[in-house]
């Protein structure tokens, strides 16, 4: 907006606030609703953020008013401006406001239902979720429940059954898979804005479960049906290889018997027929080899699962049999053929098999060498395994083969003679034939040998590597299951891990459970470090084997080892944030304190917990809060108030208001004080303990009073009162009582039930309470005005008084109870008045009072009204009251009624009849009756201080008034000092209305004093008046009672000026004796025999004077403390006296020193009381406390020559002597006093 506008139109700066503020509150809730995510199947968090929302619609709708009244002040500017541009503006703005505020919250609605939707879906998502983990975990116990069981076809068949059924099963269960899968792939659709990991995750975990589970039950099934087909086979299998066995062994037979005819071999056609016919016969065998084989190894598969069983025997039986009966069936092939090739060149062909054999040995055996080295994975060995079975069985097959071939070689060199051998053998033609033979013979031996050996070898080395194929299938196959498990398990935490929300995101109340959470999950992945020792174990062991791992189960184990590794790391990272996000934004920390804040301020902690500010502009640091800065700055603009007690009051109401305590019933107070124990009151609390306390106090407040209550600030402000007020010094603790005490006489409560409750705290468990303790209570009371600098005015720090006050009130008990400290604290004694005022300065504020200030002419009268009991229709609001403005014709010491609340019909005639009655009442009247608005105690202390073990109540006489003098001691030099300084102030009060009565009502001083003493009077006396007979008595009975009032004032103070005059002459005669009996030495004073009164007197005076001296000197910083506050009383006596009669005008304001006066609101009778007190000022004094030592004869020589001067024997009526006196009498009294404290120092 052009700041010409604003110029021009100086409401719409007003307008232009309000509409920024309004707007830039509405773009950050805007920014915060879109940025709020939340977990989405996560019930907690979504109840959570639905409970903001609410809470953040609620604010939008409190706020409501505030939009109405802008856009009410909006159309008043246009109305009243003429400016067209401003009038545009205006319009705009509010349209622009208008819509921004429904978008807002049109976001904040359409995000509600959002998230009740979401609430509703994953309340679904999740109930399928349990249904569908349900059915996985049913199908798991079922798998895990079946068990391998013997090849019977009755149990076979009932496996089938139950694998067929649970994939019935399973194809049911799908239904609920499926839903979990829709209801997840809604969610993932719908809400795919906010924070779906967790849904993904379990989502993934579910299907991949249910899929391992369908391929198990389909490979269970299919094993199954292949297992019961074999067993329906091969029953009908081996009969039918067993019949073809006995057939094949009769052809068998029948062709033995005839190649074993004689002459045979010379029959070539017969030879060749018979080859023909084992040739038919072997390949029949060979036809049935892979027959044989299978049902061999299904026969001992079948037998292996019968083990122990009569059915187990029998098939045994029949394996062997047709074992027995399918090797002789091939020797006698092998037979027929050797023998049927039997011939002249029978040693060629052995040595030919022979050579054939050694080569296919050979081959086999390199065979076996390239099926090494062992698989790295479990497929391959495997498939290893199968290869090599498949390799067994050749050599199986060939077996007999070698075996018959070995055997003929044997019979051939058996049976054949050397001569034989000779014609055989026919080269070379040169060798003899006897080494002819034996070189055959040699060389079929040889090769037989050989064939054996390899044979053998080649048989070693397969059992060798069958042997290492099982024992790596057992090795791998475990592994394989040590990694399945630790991969399942792992996934399960990584879901839990994947579910997590960043620490920053978490609500500090949650971080707790969320840390206690993350530790559980540590406990239970624990056991996870023993299954990742064993796979490396595994693995390790494999290696020592000899098997080196595939690529693919290293890739395994490497990503097993580094999510373990991942998953401890991100374990203890996240139990590390949670652990400082818990220390450093938790309930024990401060951290939320920093908000309260804003640049270019730092919120910084010493190393005893107690906040301090850096300002980083200045590069200062300070121990105030900035805005607790600010706001004592502000409770400057109310010294101009002129009466203490409302002074102090109107501080504390502001301070008050600034601490939000007016918003904190006295009920909550207690709950949360309750809440943390805080039942020890002479406990000392410490910084974190004050700021859970106050942080519980205010976080109930926030939901009571959303938009007044900032937490974090209104915590930390409160914090620095109380430290201010309790803890000056910094150290980090207050007592119990004190946060008691300064909480709950801030709250929000009845006045008469704080005092029953602190009265309660110190207070014994019999309900009586001594004066010890109730000096402690009063002691941490008074801290609040003194902390105010206002302790002057409400009879000092000191508060032995006011403890003695209060017993001599109970007749002085030993103890007092509730309702006598009640029925004393009604009387509203000076050093707790301030209390009672500050609750009538709160219920006045929303007065509001239908009459009109005669003085400054504000109608209606806001706040408090003081109506006058002298003249009819006269009124005066606070302000012109507080400052001390008059109007013409009224005099300041008029009495006055003050009303917190309006008027009724009834008190109306009752003031004009007091009106009436007043008009024929005369000033020695008011003199003779004065009421004073609280119950005055004596402010100097007199006696020991109450830590000591003396009863209080023993220095007055027990017939002795409240109000009346202590009996002091003439041999106490300093009591006589305090006395006469409180003489001195009891005189200020009782004359310093006087002492203005001799002044023309156009000559009055705006005297505080004369205020209090005149306005503050009761509204119900009866005492019956003179009714004055004419105008002209009523004056001269007014002048002749000015003259009086003058006297007896001046007679009052020559009386003191003889009883200093006495005091002087018995010091000087009490210095002159101690000079003429100087103290002994040492030796002197030992007593020399029992003989010697004069040396007992002697030492007993040294003794006396001993001790005298140690009191005086204990009291000297108490001296010093009255010195200061009868300085302050003289001093503002001179303003008082010397200011000008210019400044006396009917409608002008003075500001005086603070001084205190205050007033009393009944139920019945509002009336108008009165406090007297002074404030000290720290700085007065310090020059005569530190002046140096004058002579003391002199000294006092000139301070009775002072006293004598300041009051002559001509006694002047006129004002102007009258002040030259006073003048003079406080000099008197300032050289006295520092005389008096030079001659303490030289004792």
């Amino acid at each position: 907006m052009p700041s010409s506008l604003l110029l021009e139109v100086p409401a719409l700066a007003d307008f232009n606030r309000a509409w920024t503020e309004l707007t830039e509150w509405l773009s950050l809730l805007d920014r915060v609703i879109k940025s709020q995510r939340v977990m989405v199947g996560d019930l907690e968090d979504i109840n959570e953020m639905i409970i903001k929302q609410k809470a953040t619609l609620q604010d939008l709708e409190q706020r409501r008013p505030q939009l109405e009244e802008l856009i009410t002040a909006a159309q008043n500017l246009k109305n009243k401006t003429s400016n067209q541009e401003a009038r545009t503006i205006i319009t705009d703005r509010i349209e622009r406001i208008q819509n921004q505020w429904d978008e807002v919250q049109e976001h904040l609605q359409n995000r509600r239902q959002q998230l009740n939707e979401m609430l509703k879906d994953s309340t679904q998502w999740l109930e399928a979720k349990e249904e569908a983990e349900q059915v996985l975990g049913q199908a798991r116990a079922k798998l895990e429940s079946w068990k391998e069981g013997p090849y019977i076809m009755d149990t076979i068949q009932k496996k089938i059954t139950e694998t067929k059924q649970l994939a019935k099963d399973l194809r049911q269960w799908q239904i609920n898979i499926d839903v979990a899968n829709d209801l997840a792939l809604k969610l993932l659709r719908d809400y795919s804005s906010d924070d779906t990991r967790k849904v993904h995750m379990i989502t993934e975990n579910i299907n991949a479960s249910w899929a391992n589970i369908h391929k198990r039950v389909s490979e269970r099934e299919a094993a199954l049906e292949e297992t019961h087909r074999l067993l329906q086979q091969f029953p009908l299998d081996l009969e039918k290889f067993l019949a073809w066995l006995t057939e094949a062994e009769t052809t068998a037979n029948v062709l033995q018997d005839a190649t074993y005819k004689e002459r045979l071999l010379e029959d070539s056609k017969g030879v060749r027929e018979l080859m023909k016919q084992w040739q038919d016969l072997q390949g029949e065998i060979e036809a049935h080899t892979d027959i044989y084989h299978n049902l061999d190894e299904n026969g001992q598969k079948i037998l292996r699962s019968l083990e122990g069983s009569d059915e187990a025997a029998l098939l045994q039986r029949r394996l062997d049999n047709m074992n027995f009966k399918w090797s002789e069936l091939r020797k006698k092939s092998l037979n027929i053929r050797s023998h049927l090739e039997a011939s002249s060149d029978q040693w060629k062909r052995l040595h030919l098999s022979l050579q054939e054999l050694l080569v296919w040995l050979q081959l086999k055996d390199d065979e076996l060498s390239r099926q090494a080295p062992i698989g790295g994975d479990f497929p391959a060995v495997q498939k290893q395994n199968d290869v090599h079975r498949a390799f067994k069985r050749e050599l199986k097959t060939k077996e007999p083969v070698i075996m018959s071939t070995l055997e003929t070689v044997r019979i051939f060199l058996t049976e054949q003679p050397l001569e034989g051998l000779e014609k055989l053998y026919q080269e070379p033609r040169e060798l003899p034939p006897e080494e002819r033979a034996q070189n055959v013979t040699r060389l079929l031996r040889k090769q037989a040998e050989e064939v054996n050996t390899e044979w053998e070898k080649l048989n070693l080395h397969s059992a060798d590597w069958q042997r290492k194929i099982d024992e790596a299938l057992e090795r791998l196959q475990e592994l394989q299951e040590a990694t399945d498990e630790l991969d399942l398990k792992l996934r399960q935490a990584e879901v839990i891990k994947g579910s997590w929300q960043p620490v920053g995101d978490l609500l500090i109340d949650s971080l707790q459970d969320h840390l206690e959470k993350v530790k559980a999950l540590r406990g239970e992945i624990a056991p996870l470090k023993e299954n990742v020792s064993h796979v490396n174990d595994l693995a390790r062991q494999l290696t020592t084997l000899g098997i080196q791992l595939s690529p693919y189960n290293l890739s395994t184990l490497e990503d097993l080892n580094t999510r373990w590794k991942l998953l401890q790391v991100a374990v203890e990272d996240r139990v590390r944030q949670l652990h400082e996000a818990h220390r450093d934004f938790g309930p024990a920390s401060q951290h939320f304190l920093s908000t309260s804040v804003q640049g270019p301020w730092e919120r910084a902690i010493s190393p005893n917990k107690v906040p301090y500010y850096i300002n980083h502009e200045t590069q200062t640091t300070c121990w105030d809060h900035p805005k607790m800065t600010e706001l004592y700055q502000s409770l400057a603009d109310l010294n101009n108030v002129r009466f203490s007690a409302y002074r102090t009051a109107m501080k504390l109401r502001r301070l008050q208001k600034a601490l939000c305590l007016d918003l904190l019933s006295l009920s909550a107070a207690c709950d949360a004080l309750d809440q943390h124990n805080l039942k020890q009151n002479d406990q000392p609390m410490d910084i974190l303990q004050i700021i859970n306390c106050l942080t519980t106090i205010y976080d109930r407040l926030e939901q009571e009073h959303n938009n007044l209550v900032n937490v974090p600030l209104c915590v930390d402000m409160c914090l620095n009162w109380l430290l201010n007020v309790y803890d000056t010094g910094r150290t980090g603790r207050i007592r119990v009582l004190s946060f008691k005490t300064g909480i709950i006489s801030l709250c929000k409560a009845h006045l008469e039930d704080k005092y029953r409750y602190l009265f309660k705290q110190v207070a014994s468990s019999t309900g009586f309470c001594d004066q010890r303790r109730l000096g402690l209570l009063l002691h941490d009371s008074i801290q609040i005005p003194r902390q105010l600098g206002e302790v002057a005015s409400f009879g000092g720090s000191n508060i032995e008084p006011s403890v003695r006050s209060c017993f001599q009130f109970a007749n002085n008990k030993p103890e007092i109870e509730a309702a006598l400290f009640l029925d004393w604290m009604r009387l509203e004694p000076q050093s707790m008045v301030w209390l009672p005022v500050l609750h009538r300065v709160a219920a006045a504020e929303t007065a509001k009072h239908q009459a009109k200030c005669n003085i400054c002419k504000e109608c209606p009268i806001i706040g408090f009204r003081y109506r006058s009991l002298k003249h009819f229709n006269y009124d005066i609001c606070q302000s012109c009251f507080f400052s001390g403005r008059v109007a013409k014709g009224h005099k300041m010491h008029y009495p006055m009624v003050e009303y917190c609340t309006p008027t009724t019909s009834g008190e109306d005639v009752r003031d004009f009849a007091k009106v009436l009655k007043n008009k024929f009442r005369t000033k020695r009247y008011f003199a003779k009756h004065p009421r004073m608005g609280y119950l005055p105690v004596q402010t100097v202390l007199e006696g020991d201080n109450m830590e000591t073990p003396v009863t209080l109540i023993n220095f007055w006489p027990v017939d002795s008034a409240p109000a009346s003098s202590p009996q002091l001691s003439h041999d106490d030099t300093h009591s006589r000092i305090e006395h006469y300084a409180s003489r001195l102030a009891e005189m200020e009060n009782s004359n310093g209305s006087y002492l203005n009565d001799s002044i023309s009502p156009n000559e009055s001083i705006d005297d505080e004093h004369l205020l209090i003493q005149h306005y503050c009077q009761s509204l119900n006396q009866d005492s019956p008046l003179s009714q004055p007979r004419s105008p002209a008595q009523i004056l001269i009975s007014l002048e002749s009672e000015e003259r009086g009032e003058l006297e007896r004032i001046l007679a009052d103070l020559e009386e003191e000026n003889r009883n200093l005059q006495a005091e002087y002459d018995r010091l000087k005669q009490q210095h002159e004796h101690k000079g003429l009996s100087p103290l002994p030495s040492p030796p002197e004073m030992m007593p020399t025999s029992p003989q010697s009164p004069r040396d007992a007197e002697l030492i007993a005076e040294a003794k006396l004077l001993r001790q005298h001296k140690g009191r005086l000197e204990a009291r000297m910083q108490i001296l010093e403390d009255h010195n200061k506050q009868l300085e302050s009383q003289l001093h503002r006596l001179r303003q008082l006296l010397e200011q000008p009669q210019a400044e006396a005008k009917v409608n002008g304001t003075t500001v005086s020193s603070p001084s205190t006066s205050l007033q009393r609101s009944d139920s019945s009778q509002p009336m108008l009381l009165r406090v007297v007190g002074s404030q000290t000022s720290e700085s007065m004094g310090e020059e005569d406390l530190l002046s140096p030592p004058q002579d003391t004869s002199t000294g006092l020589e000139e301070v009775m020559e002072q006293l004598n001067n300041s009051f002559p024997s001509s006694r002047g009526h006129n004002v102007g002597s009258l002040f030259h006196m006073a003048d003079d009498l406080g000099r008197a009294m300032e050289s006295l006093v520092s005389v008096m404290t030079d001659e303490e120092g030289a004792e």
